[in-house]
């Protein structure tokens, strides 16, 4: 596994806690209040910064080099706030890049080459397998972690058709269907009144047959 499989995050926090453990790389007095660049407005936050930011220079000369100290301010630069106009790019500290390099070159992770027209730092055999052996160790664990962790099956209890019990034909057929209930028409209110129209007019018919 390369540096290329790896979040480019998780490879410089560990690089970096690596670089703590060894004599060449250390982070100078002035590292406590130092600002990184023009653009920052107060110093590092982080007390280790000095070894994330060799760990990401080191990273950077592995995929970019050869690579001088004038493309890596540029790369570590950033804007500058200037109240009400608007920002503009300035580049990083070159002397905290310098003295970064410097200390990678002692511990044999960079060296000086140049390679036609570019010339600057590259890394050596022994900074590649140093960057490897982490990736390597990061990326096992990354697997461990995605690995699904099987769970003991459930027995299934199966189930015979003969033990389920059939309902028979002959008694879903002698269900009794309930009777409909009758319903009577309610009578409507029009019959009743041309009834009593018709015993008005028999009644009337009497009456002039006796006169």
């Amino acid at each position: 596994m390369g540096i290329h499989d790896v979040y480019p995050n998780d490879l410089i926090e560990k690089v970096a806690e690596e670089l703590k453990k060894i004599d060449a790389i250390k982070a100078p007095e002035w590292t406590k209040f130092v600002k990184t660049g023009v653009h920052r407005e107060r110093a590092p936050a982080e007390e280790d910064w000095w070894y994330k930011r060799a760990a990401a220079v080191l990273r950077t000369v592995c995929v970019m080099g050869p690579i001088g100290v004038s493309k890596l301010r540029t790369k570590y630069g950033g804007k500058k706030r200037r109240g009400h106009k608007p920002p503009q790019f300035r580049k990083g500290s070159g002397s905290i890049i310098r003295k970064v390099l410097q200390q990678l070159d002692k511990a044999g992770f960079t060296k000086f080459a140049e390679k036609g027209v570019h010339k600057g730092r590259i890394i050596t055999k022994e900074g590649k397998l140093f960057l490897k052996k982490i990736a390597d160790s990061i990326g096992k664990v990354k697997k461990e972690e995605t690995m699904p962790v099987e769970e003991p099956k459930k027995e299934v209890e199966i189930v015979k058709k003969k033990e389920i019990a059939e309902v028979p034909k002959k008694e879903i057929q002698e269900v009794k269907k309930e009777p409909k209930k009758e319903v009577k028409e309610e009578e409507k209110p029009e019959t009743k009144q041309t009834e009593i129209k018709k015993i008005s007019d028999v009644s009337s018919q009497k009456q002039i047959e006796e006169k």
